[in-house]
């Protein structure tokens, strides 16, 4: 078989590996949360489950390169970290016989389970970057992104039914949290087979970082990737500010049952896997730039609708808009790290942004989680939040959207044309209306 031929092959490789990682994601790590709930979190613990496993996990990645230097191999190494991920569910389960230190065990296995997660990042990034021709790269990852975020859609609308059929109470809602973490288990063991079936082009073992972190922040507002990594983590300090909260916002005061909690989020990743090619075209046509910049400026206004209605409707459509304006900006994101960066430098600047990333994550939920405690003025504590995420997005895309560079050469179009584009060739248009009437519940906190 030739290179090409193996090349070929491990693309598709590529789409079912991804797409069991998708599953895992969507029948766990998207539960998390509702499980914390479930465990009692108070909200200093929602904003620590959300973040610091981010956070290790990013400042873990500063000694990727020597991880890469051991294993030799980006392919030994991406599985092994996957298939020890995935092996994390298992004391997930177990921490609920742990009595009042429950929380803190899952916030502490929830950090070793991301650990594994992101270390293998900056070596998957290297090698996928190595697969796909760049000229494609917007049509692959947006074809690669609707087909996992389909799997992820649908484990995750399977997962939150199983929940929904066991009975309120502490023991039979435990067995249902059972039931999902194991099929994540699963998912994350046939994503791990896909990923050693994959080839891995040739690739020489790097060096020592020709340049330390420190030298790295140091030096990004003069490079166009730097300014990149700086607008990424001041927009995730942004989001992170209220994305902790979203979750015990719904489940606690809107006191939504776990089915309408699954199909409000479910929403969301719907029309992004939906939208993911179209944007991917749009990204290889016109840019990446224009398409982050783009749907950088619509992400203001998401978290601010939340404060208008609790109505189980409304929220759905505020998703659907979410989930339109997040695969543009993910899919352009990670468009834009191939675009400038090399693959000998790509392991290296990937880690990187992950620390600092990690950090402004991990800032931004705590600072969330202090103000939610500490604010009264609303009738909800999470409203505080979700204004000035919304305002402090905007502030990140304006002052540094226009410090950015195209680096290929691409067609040139307005960004009101691109946006109705967009809308015209999605096939999401009317789906709004797809979503047939189904009655909210009320669910009751664990005795």
């Amino acid at each position: 078989m030739n290179r090409n031929e193996l090349v070929q092959k491990s693309l598709k490789y590529s789409i079912l590996d991804g797409s069991f990682a998708a599953s895992m994601i969507g029948f766990g790590e998207s539960f998390f949360p509702a499980y914390a709930v479930f465990l009692k979190a108070n909200n200093i613990q929602f904003g620590l489950l959300t973040s610091l496993p981010l956070l290790l996990g990013s400042l873990v990645q500063l000694f990727s390169h020597g991880l890469l230097r051991q294993f030799r191999s980006r392919k030994k190494l991406v599985s092994s970290m996957a298939l020890s991920q995935g092996i994390m569910y298992v004391p997930i389960i177990l921490v609920f016989f742990l009595g009042t230190n429950r929380v803190s065990f899952l916030i502490l296995f929830a950090c070793i389970y991301w650990i594994f997660g992101m270390i293998l990042s900056p070596a998957w990034n290297s090698w996928i970057g190595d697969l796909v021709d760049e000229r494609e790269r917007g049509n692959y990852f947006g074809r690669r992104n609707k087909i996992t975020g389909s799997a992820s859609f649908f484990a995750f609308l399977l997962a939150g039914y199983i929940l929904h059929l066991y009975p309120e109470g502490a023991t039979s809602e435990y067995l249902g949290y059972v039931t999902i973490f194991l099929l994540a288990f699963s998912s994350r063991i046939f994503s791990f087979v896909f990923l050693t079936k994959k080839y891995e082009p040739a690739f020489e073992t790097p060096p020592k970082p020709e340049f330390g972190f420190f030298e790295f922040v140091r030096e990004a507002r003069f490079r166009n990737y730097g300014r990149f990594v700086l607008y990424l983590s001041f927009m995730n300090f942004s989001v992170y500010l209220a994305a902790p909260f979203f979750t015990p916002y719904m489940l606690r005061d809107l006191q939504l049952d776990y089915l309408s909690f699954t199909i409000v989020n479910a929403a969301a990743i719907v029309v992004k896997f939906l939208s993911m090619q179209v944007w991917g075209r749009a990204s290889d046509q016109y840019g990446t730039r224009k398409v982050l910049s783009l749907s950088g400026f619509l992400m203001p206004v998401v978290p601010v609708l939340w404060i208008f209605s609790g109505n189980i409707y409304y929220l759905i459509v505020i998703q659907l808009l979410a989930g339109f304006i997040w695969a543009g900006f993910e899919l352009s994101a990670l468009n834009f790290i191939f675009d400038t960066t090399t693959s000998q430098r790509r392991p290296t600047v990937i880690a990187y942004y992950n620390v600092l990333n990690g950090i402004c994550l991990f800032t931004g939920s705590i600072t969330g989680a202090l103000l939610v405690k500490y604010n009264s003025l609303f009738w909800s504590k999470y409203f505080l939040v979700f204004i000035l995420s919304g305002i402090l997005r905007f502030i990140a895309s304006f002052v540094f959207i226009p410090k950015l560079k195209e680096v290929r050469i691409v067609e040139s179009i307005p960004y009101s044309s691109l946006f109705f584009k967009i809308i015209r060739t999605m096939p999401t248009s009317g789906i709004i209306y797809s979503f047939i009437p189904f009655k909210t519940g009320k669910k009751r906190d664990i005795k």
